[in-house]
């Protein structure tokens, strides 16, 4: 959530609840108006079944989040994408976009996944990789 308001607003929040949103932004990229919808879940509600199944043949692409100060929530993701691609490139043979992104690069002191770790899991899984600061 912190990353999704930080798009849309350009504000950090430090704080959400446990609730799931779609957004809709637009955005100039290259010259070209952009109409983003970003279904925002948190993890605790992105359990396998039909409303992920649904959320998934909903989305055009991916952006996974993790915590570089939270194990689990890094050591969830090749699953979640094992499932995001079965349910999408099953059904074409184009590849779906999905991005790895590990946040709180702010927090570095308490940092429990390296940079390496995430870079070595996108490249393995063909997603892409970032490593940000929803703070900064």
């Amino acid at each position: 959530a912190a990353l999704t308001v930080r798009f849309l607003t350009r504000r950090f929040i430090g704080e959400y609840g446990d609730m799931e949103f779609i957004y809709s932004h637009n955005l100039t990229v290259d010259g070209r108006e952009i109409l983003f919808h970003i279904w925002d879940v948190p993890n605790s509600q992105a359990e396998k079944g039909a409303s992920e199944e649904k959320r998934i043949q909903w989305a055009d692409s991916f952006v996974l989040v993790y915590s570089i100060c939270d194990r689990a929530s890094f050591n969830i993701l090749p699953l979640k994408i094992q499932f995001i691609k079965a349910a999408k490139e099953g059904q074409s043979q184009e590849k779906v976009p999905i991005v790895i992104v590990g946040n709180k690069r702010d927090l570095h002191h308490q940092r429990v996944v390296s940079s390496e770790e995430g870079r070595l899991l996108a490249l393995s899984l063909d997603c892409g990789f970032y490593e940000v600061s929803a703070a900064e």
